[in-house]
């Protein structure tokens, strides 16, 4: 018999709401969104007056633009952990007002004091400041929001923080723009947009600070503690542990390095990388508007655009296409251009981003996932500080070049050849991660291009589970039913759980669409309505089985599952085959088999040994032989997702290919063990059973 589990209940309308319904959290994302636009304007403005402030000089604008971000980095790197234990002392809301208000302040004061060491020192102390702001407004929004849409808000927060750049910078071009035009009737400003900017910023902060203050549902209790009573060097060497232990983790480290040395080396050389090319303010606030613009749309749309492709392989491409266009944006002297470029870089590095953080949550195990970001988000900062102090130095050192080709003259500078330099390691590096995370070694990198973009492919890693998920596919009369038994036989005897279920007819809906679909009272069903009920009863057999019992840490087998719609329905019916998997993998949620086993045998055979037939299996010879080659043709474009085993072979021949490379699979070794409730028989006198049964 096979296990069961309860059926999970459907959300109640409470719990679909949005999370922007709840009054107290919708005022404090308000507030959130006001003061990261003002904190972003505020990252132009201050780079564009230490800019102002080298007096002209190529080497002392570079160094004072790193000298920025550096002073913006270093407190997080080294009081991060030591802010967050005293934050926790604190009332939040208390806290969290008097933070606004310092901020506001301070950013006040720099247009005032218009001087190095003062921008410096600001900034530093900005950032001291909101270490101890950030981990009191990120212990409050638990209590303004219920568990179950923690999730949701924890995304439209992230929307707060990073999706406001483009807005910021295109408010600061346009501060740049009126500025002339608001020095005749205000001379304070002076044609200085950057002050403007900076005032702006205090302004939002003084607007949360105001906005906080009225948020009575702030609990007055000491937050609980967050992660970070670990420091910087001690996150690196515990992270490391967990990292070199996994070639997969390995890749995705290596490559998150290398798109932050990229992405570190165009922020700090942004804006005299616009000066360069003739621009001005408002010209880096195009360009630094560009960047983000692309980051937010491949952050939103790639995901959805290459759904069906590798993850571990778009991670990679992603990172090398993104390095491709950095050495092109160096290259080419032209700001218009260069806005077109940065715009998709900024798409392809929110591709790699996007990517490698669902990838780093996925691949890590819960108990050790803490530490991995840690070491992560510490190895990020150190490696942010390094490239925004050394590249300076090499544009300083390389300096201002013009070269003459008979009548033309073109200048190429340090900063672009410092991005040039930073994009070829970019590009070696993604090839290094996608070389590491390669998932399917037998299938070219074009050919899945390909595949994936007519969405027939399907995408190879989804949610990590703890079980593991195991599917049988193949033509009628291939022993399928037998080698499920003796598969959940042989790993109940390795102290795994096991759940066997089936398509159609896995759960008591299922039962009912099995005599529906195969039941000839039925009569003809159009191909289209018989392809759609296929797909509702696996996004139940899915949601009510499949996904518990895999949270559950169970190891599920299933007798078909996807791509016996693909077969059937796709070859065997003529239909689109991809069209067809599309449909499951929207009833699916994209949940693919770890392991596909395909039992293939000639049609022929396979129907000869039925005695009665229901209404698919009583289809003409030639529809079977369409579903085998469809068969077949999945396993020849994924070979590793794949296991093709001849269906003519002996019961105990089949059995023992297939434990073979169940064995082998890595994710079975992962897979929890349960206790042994009863002694099972052994494992060959199942089989002669079952074959003897098979015989007759």
């Amino acid at each position: 018999m096979a296990r069961t589990l309860p059926t999970p209940a459907a959300p109640g309308p409470e719990q679909t709401r949005g999370v922007m319904a709840i009054p107290a959290f919708a005022r404090l994302w308000r507030a959130m969104a006001f003061s990261s636009l003002g904190d972003w304007l505020g990252l132009l403005a201050t780079t564009a007056l230490a800019q102002q402030l080298s007096g002209g000089s190529y080497a002392k604008a570079n160094f004072a633009i790193a000298g920025v971000f550096i002073a913006r980095l270093l407190p997080s790197v080294f009081l991060g952990p030591l802010a967050g234990v005293i934050a926790d002392r604190f009332d939040r809301r208390t806290l969290m007002v008097v933070c606004d208000i310092i901020r506001c302040g301070l950013y006040v004061s720099i247009p005032i004091v218009g001087n190095f060491v003062w921008l410096y020192t600001a900034t530093i102390l900005v950032e001291c400041v909101t270490l101890f702001w950030s981990p009191a407004k990120e212990a409050t929004v638990p209590n303004l929001v219920p568990k179950e849409k923690l999730e949701g808000a924890n995304q439209v927060s992230l929307l707060a923080a990073y999706g406001t750049a483009p807005i910021a910078a295109g408010l600061f071009s346009l501060l740049a723009l009126i500025a002339g035009s608001l020095a005749g009737t205000v001379p304070f400003f002076a044609s200085n947009s950057v002050d403007l900017a900076l005032y702006i910023n205090a302004l939002s902060f003084a607007f949360c600070a105001w906005t906080v203050w009225g948020l009575h549902e702030i609990p007055k209790g000491a937050a609980a503690k967050t992660a970070g009573d670990v420091g910087v060097a001690k996150s690196l060497l515990e992270g490391w542990r967990f990292v070199s232990s996994s070639k997969i983790i390995r890749g995705l480290i290596v490559g998150m390095v290398g798109a932050f040395i990229a992405a570190g080396a165009v922020i700090g050389l942004a804006r005299t990388f616009v000066g360069d090319l003739g621009g001005g303010d408002a010209a880096y606030g195009v360009l630094f508007g560009s960047v983000f613009t692309g980051l937010a749309s491949g952050i939103a749309f790639g995901p959805k655009v290459f759904a069906q492709f590798s993850r571990r392989r778009l991670f990679g491409a992603s990172l090398t296409i993104a390095g491709i266009f950095l050495v092109l944006l160096a290259s080419i002297p032209n700001l218009v251009i260069a806005v077109i470029v940065v715009v998709l870089l900024g798409a392809f590095s929110g591709i790699c981003w996007v990517t490698g953080f669902t990838m780093l949550g996925m691949e890590v195990k819960d108990e050790v996932r803490g530490r991995t970001f840690a070491f992560m988000q510490s190895l990020i900062r150190v490696t942010l500080v390094a490239v925004l102090a050394i590249s300076p130095l090499i544009a300083a050192a390389v300096g201002q070049h013009t070269f003459k080709f008979q009548n033309t003259q073109v200048s190429y500078n340090g900063a672009a050849i410092t991005i040039l330099i930073a994009g070829l390691i970019a590009s070696l590096i993604g090839a290094i991660s996608y070389k590491q995370m390669k998932d399917r070694p037998n299938v070219s990198f074009w050919s899945d291009i390909a595949s994936a973009l007519k969405g027939e492919l399907g995408s190879i890693t989804g949610a990590t589970t703890k079980g593991l998920f195991i599917a049988f596919e193949g033509g009628e009369g291939s022993g399928k039913s037998t080698q499920t038994k003796l598969l959940k036989k042989w790993l109940e005897d390795q102290s795994h759980g096991v759940v066997l279920s089936r398509e159609p007819g896995g759960t008591p809906l299922g039962n009912d669409l099995r005599d529906i679909l195969l039941s000839h009272k039925t009569g003809a069903i159009s191909p289209r309505a018989e392809a759609l009920l296929y797909a509702a009863d696996r996004a139940h057999h899915v949601y009510s089985v499949i996904r518990p019992a895999l949270a559950n840490g169970d190891i599920v087998i299933t007798d078909r599952y996807f791509d016996s719609s693909i077969a059937y329905q796709g070859a065997g019916r003529v239909l689109e085959p991809g069209e067809v998997a599309r449909i499951s993998r929207w009833a699916t949620e994209s949940l693919f088999p770890t392991l596909t086993i395909i039992l293939d045998m000639p049609a022929e055979v396979g129907l000869g040994r039925l005695k009665k037939f229901d209404r698919l299996e009583a289809e003409p010879l030639a529809f079977h032989e369409r579903i085998r080659q469809e068969y077949l043709q999945l396993a020849l474009l994924d070979p590793e997702r794949y296991l093709v085993v001849e269906g003519q072979m002996t019961v105990e021949d089949i059995h023992s290919a297939i434990i073979s490379r169940v064995a082998e699979l890595p994710a079975l070794s992962k897979v929890p063990k349960k206790e042994k409730v009863s002694r099972r028989p052994h494992p060959l006198r199942a089989i002669a059973k079952v074959s003897k049964k098979v015989k007759k």
